[in-house]
């Protein structure tokens, strides 16, 4: 005993004497000074990147400056600037050519900019620089992306040119803030590049459009929700239909399914084939309105409304393993049945009526295209639904069968190429041929519609 007190002793001596405490303050002071010495490092090293960036950009773009600021000068305009809030909601004046919006070389009008980025003002990429307007009063996420400098390029940009800005800026700005890295920003950037190819994003376009001969009900994600949220309430079952490029080539040689198209209550574009077809024949299309995206959000929807969901499709298990995932995200959610889609003929008649008498206002047919639609079509009346919904892949997708796409590939639109990689003997000619031939017909399209204006030009001369 008196060997182990004196042991004892002799340990608290070594943790509690003034040299120890004196080398475990040197200790935590050297951790301190050397992650204060990486985190300043490598906040200069971004700041000398975009230093060295945007003198390049600069220098080999001075000629276009010139031009472009001659052709503001004689609009009546020239070099100006606005309001803007930087790092810490410091203000600065973020320095644009005067264009007017209608004006083709507004695209170019954020050049100027640059100068922005080597006064230290901005980085290339960050949460976008904001107006004193837009602080909003109460929400701490928003308030999140003045912990870092703004950016010309940031998250959601990229998310809303490939039509995927889903969530509320302020949220993707958070997340920014909070995954930032100097990988991440290189990410960002790479991914920047063909977004530019993109358009717009969510411009002003006709609520109606004519694509490839199929009728599209041209809508937002979230706009979609809230039809069908208004359908289900109504009394008058309604068909719905996704679109992409793969439907549209079934369409050319299935003229039942065509017609199945062009007679549905809700039509929606899905996939960025149909977006940039839509773009090449001056179609604009909203957002890329998919149904695994627009899923979980549906799912958010129809639990607070109270609307029931029926599942059908899918190989045996699927159906019931989405069902699962389902009551673990969305608990409140009312989900009257699911059934996998593998049966027999003579039982087609048992499974409309446990559909019928399940009372769901929403049904979802995970069949494939087209069968799910003809499906749909010839029994619509029977099946008590005011919304049936052919939704393909998705119940592979929540039930985990098949893992989704990462999101920076689906920035990147290149979500096709990793559903490829995953089913390469299914969907290497759907994908390679399939897309090949959808683009050979928009082109012979859009020659179609260059060939009538010229008619009609010189039939009115």
């Amino acid at each position: 005993m008196p060997t182990e007190r004196q042991d004892l002793v002799e340990e608290l001596n070594r943790q509690f004497s003034s040299r120890s405490i004196r080398r475990r303050r040197r200790a935590r002071f050297w951790r301190t000074a050397s992650w204060t010495i990486v985190i300043r490092t490598l906040a200069a090293f971004r700041r000398f990147c975009d230093f060295i960036l945007a003198v390049l950009l600069i220098g080999f773009s001075s000629p276009a400056y010139a031009i472009l600021y001659v052709l503001a000068k004689t609009r009546g305009g020239g070099i100006g600037s606005q309001l803007r809030l930087g790092r810490w909601a410091t203000q600065f004046h973020q320095y644009r050519f005067d264009f007017s919006p209608a004006s083709q070389l507004r695209h170019f009008a954020g050049l100027p900019a640059l100068v922005n980025v080597l006064k230290g003002d901005i980085s290339f990429i960050g949460p976008r620089a904001v107006s004193p307007q837009e602080i909003p009063s109460s929400e701490r996420n928003a308030w999140k992306r003045y912990d870092i400098r703004p950016g010309i390029i940031c998250l959601w940009w990229i998310r809303k040119r490939a039509n995927m800005a889903y969530r509320s800026e302020t949220d993707l700005d958070a997340e920014y803030v909070d995954t930032n890295s100097f990988w991440g920003d290189l990410g960002i950037a790479l991914r920047a590049l063909p977004a530019l190819a993109y358009g717009e994003g969510v411009s002003i376009a006709p609520d109606h459009l004519t694509l490839l001969r199929i009728p599209i009900d041209n809508m937002t994600l979230s706009e979609a929700i809230e039809r069908i949220g208004a359908l289900a309430a109504g009394h008058k079952p309604a068909q719905l239909c996704f679109v992409n490029a793969d439907c549209v080539n079934i369409a050319f040689r299935d003229l039942e399914y065509k017609t199945i198209l062009q007679r549905a209550d809700f039509v929606v574009a899905d996939g960025i084939g149909v977006r940039l077809a839509g773009r090449i024949l001056n179609q604009h299309i909203r957002e890329n309105v998919n149904g695994t995206d627009l899923f979980p959000n549906l799912c958010s929807a129809m639990e607070k409304s109270g609307l029931d969901l029926y599942l059908l499709g899918g190989r045996p298990g699927v159906a019931e393993d989405v069902a699962r995932w389902i009551n673990k995200h969305y608990p409140n959610l009312k989900l009257s049945g699911y059934r996998h889609g593998f049966f027999l003929p003579d039982e087609e008649r048992d499974v409309i009526a446990a559909i019928r008498e399940s009372g769901a206002k929403v049904l979802m047919v995970a069949f494939g295209v087209p069968k799910q639609d003809k499906w749909i079509s010839a029994h619509l009346d029977e099946l008590g639904a005011n919304v049936c919904i052919g939704v393909g892949g998705l119940f592979d997708f929540y039930s985990g069968r098949i893992p989704r796409a990462p999101v920076w590939m689906r920035e990147l639109g290149m979500e096709w190429l990793y559903r490829v990689a995953q089913e390469p003997r299914r969907m290497w000619r759907r994908y390679f041929i399939g897309n090949a031939v959808f683009l050979y017909r928009v082109i012979r399209e859009r020659w179609s519609q260059s060939d009538e204006i010229k008619t009609k030009d010189i039939a009115t001369s």
